[in-house]
């Protein structure tokens, strides 16, 4: 097949999930004798040309490098604009070069230049929902005006005709309210079992757990991710402070960065914490992973989590996480309570310390418990299998073309 791979970022130029994803992708359709090309923004040098797969990719920029976020870490509309535009453009071009074009819905304006060019290119379209944002939501995020733009902009995305991925079921059920026109698939799995040189919280934090025994756990309760207001840092410091409180000789560390750093240092100052809660910063994937292995447990208080890849990559490790409930937060999905962790009811910093508390009572039995689950869902959880589900719904959409 020939498959055009469409993402507005390219490992390892940025960092995050979906990078990371759609460069698997890329790659395991190129390794299986596919010919792929990645459409994208340009993140590279001029002159310079992206070796994806050891070149068996071909690299494509429809745009110019752009800052794709604001300050306080939210998506500029420019460059989702000016990204959309140059994915018509390609498509009106070279769309009949493809057998199926493999795209993320967000920022949903290449979604729709891919839609619009499909009765010249006549390509299957497969589509990844790695969210869908309730229309609470998107007021919260836009404002009234600019938030019911956004749900009716994601609405019209949801009923191009397609096949739907999403990672969760709550997303995969929001999609269907909203008027999918096709199928959608759930793929488990986004961990991938070795990724190198990536960056707290945005990245896959090492190799799995090899069958040993977890590691015993000190009295360190870990944050790792980017200082977004969704991720909540700022709680994480508070619900520590409770726990440490009740618990003698615990600490906090908080990994990552971002726009809330600052507001997390401040709280830090403000509470008299500095002997036990530190936030260091950016680090390395070696450093997380260290930091992980040896904590009692992983603190995840995010209001929206598309998935939760960072409770499976603790879980690889033995550590249980603890995580908060909320309408948009998929990640409790990855929770069984008092197996691999605990999902709190509200974000109440008490009720956080108290569950803590209990994963500190549990002990050694808790950890064990938290790598026997792992092991038992490894393989549906991995990269590996979500990939292996893509290709077979390509062959069925294959044959059903040429039926």
């Amino acid at each position: 097949m020939r498959v055009c791979v469409v993402y507005d970022c390219l490992y390892p130029y940025t960092v995050g999930g979906g990078e990371r994803w759609y460069g698997n992708l890329a790659e395991r359709l190129a390794r299986e004798g596919h010919e792929v090309t990645y459409v994208t923004l340009r993140q590279w040098d001029r002159g310079h040309t992206p070796a994806i797969a050891g070149g068996r990719v071909q690299a494509i920029a429809v745009g110019p490098r752009m800052g794709l976020y604001t300050g306080d870490g939210r998506r500029r509309v420019g460059p989702p604009v000016v990204f959309g535009l140059g994915v018509l453009w390609h498509l009106l071009r070279r769309g009949r070069r493809y057998d199926a074009v493999h795209i993320c819905s967000f920022p949903y304006f290449s979604l729709l230049a891919a839609a619009v060019a499909r009765p010249c290119g006549r390509y299957e379209l497969a589509v990844d929902w790695f969210e869908v944002w309730s229309d609470a939501y998107w007021r919260e995020y836009l404002g009234g005006v600019g938030g019911r733009v956004g749900a009716a902009v994601q609405r019209l995305c949801a009923r191009v005709r397609q096949q739907a991925f999403c990672y969760s079921d709550l997303h995969a059920a929001r999609l269907r309210e909203e008027g999918l026109r096709g199928e959608v698939t759930v793929l488990r799995g986004l961990y991938a079992e070795a990724t190198a040189g990536l960056t707290a919280g945005d990245a896959a934090l090492g190799p799995t757990t090899d069958g040993a025994p977890p590691s015993p756990a000190e009295e360190l309760v870990l944050f790792a991710g980017r200082m977004i207001p969704e991720k909540r840092a700022p709680l994480a410091v508070a619900a520590i402070a409770s726990a440490a409180a009740r618990i003698e000789g615990l600490r906090g560390e908080l990994l990552g960065d971002g726009p809330e750093r600052e507001q997390v240092l401040a709280e830090i100052a403000r509470r008299d914490l500095a002997e036990v809660v530190t936030a260091p910063g950016f680090t390395t994937a070696e450093t997380v992973d260290a930091e992980m292995r040896r904590a009692l447990c992983l603190l995840a208080p995010s209001i929206r989590e598309g998935y939760g890849l960072i409770v499976v990559e603790a879980a690889a490790r033995g550590t249980p996480s603890i995580v908060v409930a909320g309408p948009d937060n998929a990640a409790v999905e990855l929770i069984e309570e008092g197996v691999n962790g605990f999902v709190c009811a509200s974000s109440d910093p008490e009720e956080i310390a108290e569950a803590i508390a209990r994963v500190h009572a549990a002990g050694p039995a808790l950890r064990a418990s938290t790598a026997r689950w792992y092991a038992l869902h490894e393989r549906e959880l991995s990269l590996e299998n979500s990939l292996e589900t893509v290709l077979a719904v390509y062959g069925r959409d294959g044959d059903s073309a040429s039926a």
